[in-house]
């Protein structure tokens, strides 16, 4: 039997929907016997592959140029594309920065809040983006999972029915803020 190959990432966000993945603990090896997990943060495989991953789960929302760059990497290589959680959703707490402004908020992280080196930091930060965004934003998405992030038991459903071959529906077990 062929194994279903799940890449994950993890953008502009806190890691929580990562952390709910691992918390469906000893369930995750029943998983393990349908999904090879190719490319995630929470695991050793750092290089996306260039073709074949069948699920592209997407973490966080968008809010710098890397960030849009590993979006449309995910889309371009995986078959069926989730958003994962509110912040890839909505764009949730790290869009919360829209309203002030690039300036405003350099300016009140790095000069106002500093007491040493007051700078904007400018070498090896990715540009931030004018406004956060959720994924849809950028590229095609096949199914939403909101969530706050969304429960194990949501997670578990999620990836048990598309690893049946079919297309589920979070609203049964997860909703916004959960």
């Amino acid at each position: 039997m062929n194994k279903i190959k799940v890449a994950t990432v993890w953008l502009d966000g806190c890691s929580g929907c990562h952390m709910s993945l691992l918390d469906i603990d000893e369930r995750i090896l029943e998983l393990a016997k349908h999904i090879e997990i190719v490319y995630s943060p929470i695991v050793d495989a750092k290089k996306l592959p260039e073709a074949g991953v069948d699920l592209g789960i997407i973490e966080g929302a968008i809010a710098n140029e890397e960030d849009k760059h590993k979006a449309e990497m995910m889309r371009a290589k995986c078959k069926f594309l989730i958003a994962l959680g509110d912040c890839a959703v909505t764009g949730n707490v790290p869009s919360m920065r829209n309203p002030f402004g690039i300036p405003a908020i350099f300016k009140r992280a790095y000069h106002e809040n500093a007491t040493v080196q007051q700078q904007d930091p400018k070498i090896g930060v990715p540009a931030l983006l004018e406004t956060t965004t959720p994924v849809h934003e950028v590229v095609k998405v096949d199914l939403y999972v909101p969530g706050c992030p969304p429960p194990a038991d949501a997670i578990f459903f999620v990836l048990s029915e598309l690893i049946a071959g079919r297309v589920p529906d979070p609203s049964k077990v997860t909703r916004f803020g959960a």
